[in-house]
């Protein structure tokens, strides 16, 4: 048995003792770099399964969330720290990681820290719930984390950039020659980057002063609209027919503009009526007060009607009611006003605006038994 096994063991070796030794040396240092690699993605793989264990046992889903975005950049991080360890015994491996590292190792910090960014805002974004009636201060806070969270990515990015180019020599004796002449490159600089930073700025204004948030109804240029996304240049406004209004930043900071629901969305909107002038009043006010209690749209805070105008052909009447928002506010006017035309027509059509043309009777004079002579009509002088 013995003499079996060491001729198998010797036949097996038999193939590798004629290669020459650079070829075994390569050999085994790839045996090593696959080893390295696969016990640091093996250990990666172990700790988050357990700690997807710890996050599923837990009710928020926010956990999660960060779990899974990290998920990546820590794979590619532990590949890194698994050939900085092999470059130490193999020094093939060790010069071309000197060459690269001053890509990998800052892309990489970057990326992590990029991800765990955004991990967090969305982790904080789930917990702000829009859906609810009363929204107004989780639109407040969504607005500023996603105003802050393109912010934070501009500024992860740009550290990074400038990490990964101040690893190119030919760019960093660049940046140092730019740095000896920093009165004209400032100044090219600045003039070059004035749009940029202007926005940039207004975006951080945005977040701090507060005049539009996510889901604020207002109306710009003409046009009426929810806010649909705020980036650090320009708004996104979703008009009610669906389509989309790209406005720049700073015409919310420079520009007049309504806010329908800057401080609360509850509104007051009216329905303006012309009627005839011999119209009786109180039973169009018993219909309408009718009409408003028994829609499910009229929030039950106001309703009233008042006569605004008297013209020598019609009665200007103006409802007003209130709803919970704008749009039920504008389906509330809708059917107020649909229901009133319905029910005038019907029961009092005399109500109805018209024209009244009275025709002339002819010019009678005292004492003449036919019509007047051309005498006695009045001279055109």
């Amino acid at each position: 048995m013995r003499s079996i096994a060491h001729m198998d063991f010797e036949t097996m070796r038999a193939p590798f003792e004629n290669l020459p030794p650079h070829v075994v040396e390569w050999g085994l240092d790839i045996i090593l770099l696959v080893l390295a690699v696969a016990g640091v993605l093996a250990l990666h793989r172990l700790a988050f399964g357990l700690l997807g264990k710890v996050v599923r046992s837990s009710r928020s889903a926010a956990d999660n969330l960060v779990l899974e975005k990290m998920r990546k950049p820590t794979r590619y991080a532990a590949v890194a720290v698994a050939l900085v360890f092999v470059a130490g015994e193999i020094p093939e491996l060790a010069l071309l990681w000197e060459a690269i590292a001053g890509f990998v190792l800052p892309a990489l910090l970057g990326w992590i820290a990029l991800s765990l960014f955004h991990a967090l805002i969305a982790a904080m974004i789930m917990r702000t719930d829009i859906s609810v009636e009363d929204n107004l201060s989780a639109r407040r806070r969504r607005t500023r984390l996603q105003i802050f969270s393109r912010l934070g990515t501009a500024l992860i990015v740009f550290i990074t950039a400038g990490l990964v180019l101040l690893s190119i020599p030919v760019v960093r004796d660049i940046g140092v020659t730019l740095v000896a002449s920093a009165g004209l490159a400032g100044l090219a600089v600045g003039a070059a980057a004035q749009p940029a930073l202007k926005s940039l700025i207004g975006g951080l204004q945005l977040a701090l002063t507060e005049p539009i948030r996510i889901g604020d109804a207002v109306i710009i240029g003409g046009e009426w609209g929810w806010i649909e996304e705020i980036r650090t240049t320009y708004v996104v406004v979703k008009v009610w027919d669906e389509r989309r209004l790209v406005v720049p930043t700073s015409k919310f900071l420079d520009e007049i503009f309504q806010n329908w629901t800057k401080t609360t969305s509850q509104l007051l909107g009216t329905v303006m009526f012309y009627v005839d002038p011999m119209t009786k009043l109180d039973p169009i006010r018993e219909k309408f007060m009718e009409l408003i209690e028994s829609n499910a749209r009229w929030d039950k805070r106001v309703r009233h009607m008042q006569v605004t105008e008297l013209t020598r052909d019609a009665i200007e009447v103006r409802f007003l009611m209130t709803a919970k928002d704008s749009p039920t506010l504008f389906d509330l006017r809708c059917d107020i006003r649909e229901a009133l035309i319905q029910w005038i027509a019907a029961e009092i059509p005399d109500a109805i605006v018209r024209n009244r043309l009275l025709a002339a009777e002819p010019l009678r004079i005292e004492g003449a038994s036919g019509p007047p002579s051309a005498a006695a009509m009045p001279s055109a002088g």
